[in-house]
């Protein structure tokens, strides 16, 4: 073999590993994009996944909160609900007997007119006393269920408990003080179910 072909092989070879090394560079290049292109796309892909996901949680972040809300606002009301209930019931059981008490009080007024009257006579002084004990123990029944009378004699005028029938005018009093009861007041378990009808100094 001549030195000019072996020179025009080394050529050769030459050429062939520079085509096979531009081709690999070529290679490399078009799968360093490749994976840039897929790189991004998953990129943006996660990204749009992440928003999604963020979205989802503000939403369900919001739900939770109005669900809290909504929770304490029926808790509250069931709260209020009860406690209404317990008031009502409470009531029920204190103000049960207002008619009761009501009708009874025509009974201790008709003994206290009976008792006003003036006892001249031997039968009339017991039956007096005998009325006297009737009423005793008819107020003291009365108590015991929460039934208080109110004789305003002498105390200061109060429209939240008293029903002036008439002024007149006093030196001996001051303003405002109550001078006489034509009928006494009641109340039940400190509620007034009936005021005292009362004379007022002017």
């Amino acid at each position: 073999m001549s030195e000019k072909d072996v020179k025009n092989q080394e050529d050769i070879k030459a050429a062939q590993d520079a085509a096979v090394e531009t081709a690999a560079e070529q290679v490399q290049d078009i799968m360093a994009d490749l994976g840039e292109e897929l790189l991004g796309e998953e990129l943006t892909g996660d990204a749009a996944r992440i928003d999604e996901l963020e979205k989802a949680l503000e939403e369900a972040e919001a739900k939770a909160a109005e669900n809290m809300e909504l929770a304490l606002r029926t808790k509250a009301e069931a709260e209020n609900i009860r406690r209404r209930s317990e008031n009502e019931v409470s009531n029920a059981r204190k103000f049960a007997i207002e008619k009761f008490a009501n009708e009874m009080l025509a009974v201790v007024d008709s003994l206290e007119q009976g008792l006003a009257q003036k006892a001249e006579h031997e039968e009339s002084i017991a039956m007096k006393e005998g009325m006297e004990l009737t009423l005793k123990m008819t107020l003291s029944t009365l108590e015991k269920f929460g039934i208080e009378q109110l004789n305003p004699i002498e105390e200061v005028f109060d429209p939240q408990l008293h029903e002036a029938m008439t002024m007149v005018p006093s030196p001996a009093h001051e303003s405002n003080t109550v001078i006489d009861v034509f009928q006494k007041g009641y109340s039940l378990n400190g509620r007034l179910i009936r005021p005292a009808r009362v004379v007022v100094a002017q």
